[in-house]
């Protein structure tokens, strides 16, 4: 069979699509189609020289012939959405940019999915859907997200819904939190807070708290949650479903920033002027234990580790700053 996998070149497209490839016989996987622009991902985390893999650059806000053609010539079996821009704090001052770069590309290939005849659209939603809401976050809840990343990530979830209503095309969300790992992108000083500090404790810098630091949130182990990821596609209890997917522990981020500066030796940190966020933030797991078969392989600490070895081999890439926000307007004095 052949799949599309988008965001392909960021940490949960390129693991995902690597342990695709290391199972490819298995899993019965004759080509994978890997999309990316490459605006926040990078091409070191899926070279291969695999046969099974094809690489296309294109950008799907706009380069719809190009991806289309893939529809046209392949006969796609599935498609794995996960590109998306996902700096939630930072999507009220990026309105514009955040609508276009998450709503219009899972529209257009909602489309071609349909047109096409896929088996099962898998969307990668996220936790930010949940908003103001009470904690651990269960995926009957209704959805009140508080930021535009939420918003649009939702407004995603039911074009989806209504896709299987009138045309019948199955689907999956999949509502991850706080994934880290290899292959993250710790350039963006923006989102994943994990990446944010290693960058900061491989540079010597202090480590940045928003607040008292007393948020709560699981973070989640990337490796632990990519046979999940297939399941979500080829599970029959999987089809039109919403599941949280992720750890079964939480931890305030003053706790975790101690753990992160014990494995790197790095022991500065500074509080920063509190941001508007949800203060606690943690999802329930127990759907993904039935459905997919979720297990919490690897500890936080474990897997904080890991992903400190990996950082520390990294290039010296540049750290990417907006030049200009669509508005100032309250905005927090440590990304003016």
């Amino acid at each position: 069979m052949n799949v599309i996998i988008t965001g392909v070149a960021g940490m949960i497209g390129s693991n995902f699509c690597h342990y695709l490839l290391e199972n490819k016989n298995i899993l019965g996987i004759s080509k994978i189609y890997g999309i990316d622009d490459l605006s926040g991902g990078y091409i070191d985390n899926i070279s291969t020289n695999d046969t099974h893999f094809a690489f296309i650059k294109a950008d799907l806000t706009s380069d719809f012939t190009i991806i289309e053609n893939i529809f046209l010539t392949s006969n796609i079996s599935y498609i794995f959405h996960f590109a998306a821009y996902a700096p939630e704090g930072l999507s009220p001052f990026i309105r514009k940019y955040n609508y276009i770069s998450n709503i219009i590309p899972t529209v257009f290939l909602i489309n071609m999915a349909i047109k096409y005849k896929i088996k099962r659209f898998i969307f990668t939603s996220s936790m930010a859907t949940y908003g103001d809401n009470v904690a651990p976050f269960t995926e009957d809840m209704i959805p009140n997200p508080v930021d535009p990343y939420g918003i649009a990530k939702y407004a995603c979830e039911m074009d989806l819904k209504v896709a299987f209503d009138q045309h019948d095309l199955e689907y999956c969300i999949i509502l991850p939190h706080n994934v880290y790992g290899k292959y993250q992108n710790i350039w963006d000083p923006y989102r994943n807070v994990l990446g944010i500090w290693m960058y900061q404790s491989l540079h010597n810098l202090p480590i940045t708290i928003y607040g008292d630091g007393e948020q709560t949130r699981s973070f989640s182990y990337i490796d632990d949650m990519l046979p999940c990821l297939w399941k979500s596609a080829i599970s029959s209890d999987a089809k039109n479903q919403r599941i949280n997917l992720g750890s079964k522990n939480h931890i305030s981020l003053k706790d975790v920033s101690k753990i992160v500066m014990k494995i790197t030796g790095h022991g500065k940190f500074v509080h920063l002027e509190g941001r508007r966020e949800v203060k606690h933030a943690w999802s329930s797991y127990e759907k993904s234990e039935k459905i997919l078969g979720f297990v919490e392989n690897v500890s936080l600490e474990e897997g904080l580790k890991r992903m400190w070895e990996w950082v520390k081999t990294c290039p010296n890439r540049e750290v990417k700053y907006w030049k200009e926000y669509e508005l100032d307007s309250k905005i927090y004095s440590f990304w003016k």
